[in-house]
């Protein structure tokens, strides 16, 4: 039954699912960072620290430990961020929830309201058909 708020309960139905979709995208976000900080760890254990040798290897391998230290530090920061994303996807979703929920109730409230405004039409006419039927009764006894 369509009722004043079946365009808005669309609307914020939709919404939400595009909330999800946001959450659902952050998500995948959150994991591609979460991989991306623990292969940048892997990475760094394997640096091997060469223990004796020229100076250019211990330069090298001091340079290739930085590199990958900058790495790990901007992986901790894109974590950070997807993190923050998360969050506010969960947030709006949450949000978007309720609005949704508010104009379904409003909408059920509505369509019971209908139904009881015809119900109570439904029985004043029967009434009124059984009061004609009755006086026409009572007028072809007399």
């Amino acid at each position: 039954m369509k009722t004043r708020f079946s365009s808005l309960v669309t609307i914020k139905k939709n919404a939400m699912q595009k909330s999800e979709r946001v959450l659902q995208s952050a998500n995948a976000d959150l994991n591609s960072a979460t991989m991306a900080l623990q292969l940048s760890y892997n990475s760094l254990n394997d640096v091997e620290l060469p223990q004796s040798g020229a100076m250019s290897k211990m330069l090298a391998s001091r340079t290739l430990l930085n590199s990958q230290r900058g790495m790990i530090e901007h992986n901790k920061e894109w974590m950070n961020f997807a993190k923050k994303q998360v969050d506010s996807a969960k947030e709006q979703l949450k949000s978007d929830m309720i609005e949704h929920e508010k104009f379904k109730y409003l909408e059920l409230e509505e369509v019971k309201k209908v139904l009881k405004e015809k119900k109570v039409k439904e029985s004043k006419d029967l009434d009124e058909v059984a009061l004609m039927t009755h006086s026409r009764n009572t007028k072809s006894w007399s």
